[in-house]
């Protein structure tokens, strides 16, 4: 991958990372994952922090794409959706190679360094 495009993925997954940098969101969505589309009010439910707060959470989530809302009737569901943790994924394996990539090359400088290497 270039630079240019790591860096828009960087740009892409910063949204991403941001939302679950926070416990609460976290819940959330383990919550929408495991059970489905769920309203406020169930989504209030056993939480430590208000409605008004659950509501600012779900917003950060909708923002980075990780929730979205559908009108049912009177009622407005939340729900999980995954293809941004799917991106974030990839970034997260980009890096991990790059990572093992990096120490494959510097085990080599320093096996190639060692006295009798040469030999």
């Amino acid at each position: 991958m270039s630079t240019r495009s790591l860096t828009a993925a960087t740009r892409a997954g910063a949204p991403v990372f941001a939302a679950l940098g926070d416990l609460t969101r976290l819940r959330l969505l383990a919550r929408l994952s495991a059970t489905g589309p769920l309203s406020i009010v169930q989504l209030t439910e056993g939480e430590p922090v208000t409605r008004q707060a659950i509501t600012k959470h779900l917003a950060v989530l909708s923002g980075a794409g990780l929730v979205r809302d559908v009108r049912r009737g009177r009622e407005r569901l939340w729900e999980f959706e995954p293809a941004p943790l799917d991106a974030a994924r990839q970034f997260l394996d980009l890096m991990s190679q790059r990572w093992d990539d990096a120490l494959a090359r510097l085990a080599k400088l320093v096996e190639a360094d060692e006295p009798g290497a040469g030999k």
